[in-house]
C-alpha cells in the first residue's frame, strides 16, 4: 500500500477534520467515516501526551493522522512521535530558521537531532530497528504558515529541506492582519495565494483548513492539496443545533 506521505508529496487532493476533542471514542468514528486524514489537534484541543497516544491507539492505521503540536518544541514533537504520529503539523512558523528547527526535532541525526527511544512507534521495541531505518523518510513535516510575517518570508520557508507541506491557517492569518476571523478579505486571500504560488513555483504540496466545504472549494481548485475541513467540536455542535430546531418543530 502506498503510504500516506507519497500520497501528500504527490499532491493527491486529501481530506481531513480536525479532532479537537481528546475522546477516543469520537476519533474512532471519525476514522471510520471515510476521511483521507486526521487533523488531531494538541494546540487548541484539550489534550495531553496521553490523550494524543489514546488517540492514536484506537484510530491505529484506519486514518493517517497527523498531530498539530501546541508549539515548535522538541519534547512535544519527538514525544508525539514515538507515540505513532505519521507526521506533525508545527504552528506559528515565522522564519526559514524556524522551519529548519522544526525539521530538526522530527529527523533522527545526521539529519536531524531527535532523541532515540523506543515506545509505541517502535512497536515497543519489537519493531525498534525498521522504525529508526525508515523513520526519516516517512514522517511527514507540515509547516503552518498563518502570520503575514510568514507570508513574507514564504520564499525562503519553502525552500528548507525537509519541510514536506506548507499549511496556511486562515484564522490566525487574518487576525495578524488585523481583520480577525475575516477570512473572506481580500488582504487574506491575497496572502494565501501568494503561499500557494510559492508553493507551486518549487513543487510543494500545500494545505490549507475551512470551517465549511465552501470555504475550501476556492482553494482546492487553486491546487491546494492537503486540505482540512471543519471539526469535531463545530459538527457535533451544528448536528445538535439542527436536530434541536426540527424537534422544536413538530
Amino acid at each position: 500500500m502506498e503510504s500516506f506521505k507519497n500520497r501528500v508529496l504527490k499532491k493527491e487532493k486529501l481530506f481531513g477534520t480536525i479532532v479537537s476533542l481528546p475522546s477516543p471514542q469520537i476519533a474512532e468514528m471519525f476514522s471510520l467515516a471515510g476521511l483521507d486524514w486526521l487533523f488531531i489537534d494538541a494546540e487548541h484541543g484539550n489534550f495531553d501526551l496521553d490523550d494524543v497516544q489514546g488517540v492514536l491507539q484506537v484510530v491505529g492505521d484506519k486514518t493517517p493522522s497527523l498531530v498539530r503540536v501546541p508549539l515548535n518544541d522538541e519534547i512535544w514533537i519527538k514525544r508525539v512521535l514515538d507515540a505513532g504520529a505519521k507526521g506533525v503539523i508545527v504552528p506559528q512558523v515565522l522564519t526559514a530558521e524556524e522551519a529548519l528547527q522544526a525539521v530538526s526535532f522530527c529527523k533522527y541525526p545526521p539529519e536531524g537531532k531527535r532523541s532515540v527511544g523506543i515506545s509505541r512507534a517502535h512497536g515497543y521495541g519489537m519493531k525498534f530497528s525498521d522504525y529508526l531505518e525508515n523513520a526519516n523518510d516517512e514522517i511527514l513535516v507540515v509547516i503552518q504558515i498563518e502570520h503575514i510575517e510568514a507570508v513574507r518570508n514564504a520564499g525562503t520557508i519553502v525552500e528548507v529541506p525537509g519541510v514536506d507541506v506548507v499549511f496556511v491557517g486562515p484564522y490566525d492569518l487574518s487576525a495578524s492582519m488585523g481583520v480577525t476571523g475575516k477570512v473572506d478579505s481580500p488582504r487574506v486571500k491575497d496572502a494565501v495565494g501568494k503561499v500557494y504560488d510559492i508553493c507551486h513555483e518549487v513543487g510543494k504540496p500545500a494545505g490549507i483548513f475551512g470551517t465549511v466545504e465552501d470555504a475550501v472549494k476556492p482553494y482546492v481548485d487553486m491546487g491546494f492539496s492537503l486540505v482540512c475541513v471543519s471539526a469535531d467540536n463545530l459538527l457535533i455542535a451544528g448536528a445538535l443545533k439542527e436536530l434541536v430546531s426540527r424537534v422544536k418543530n413538530i
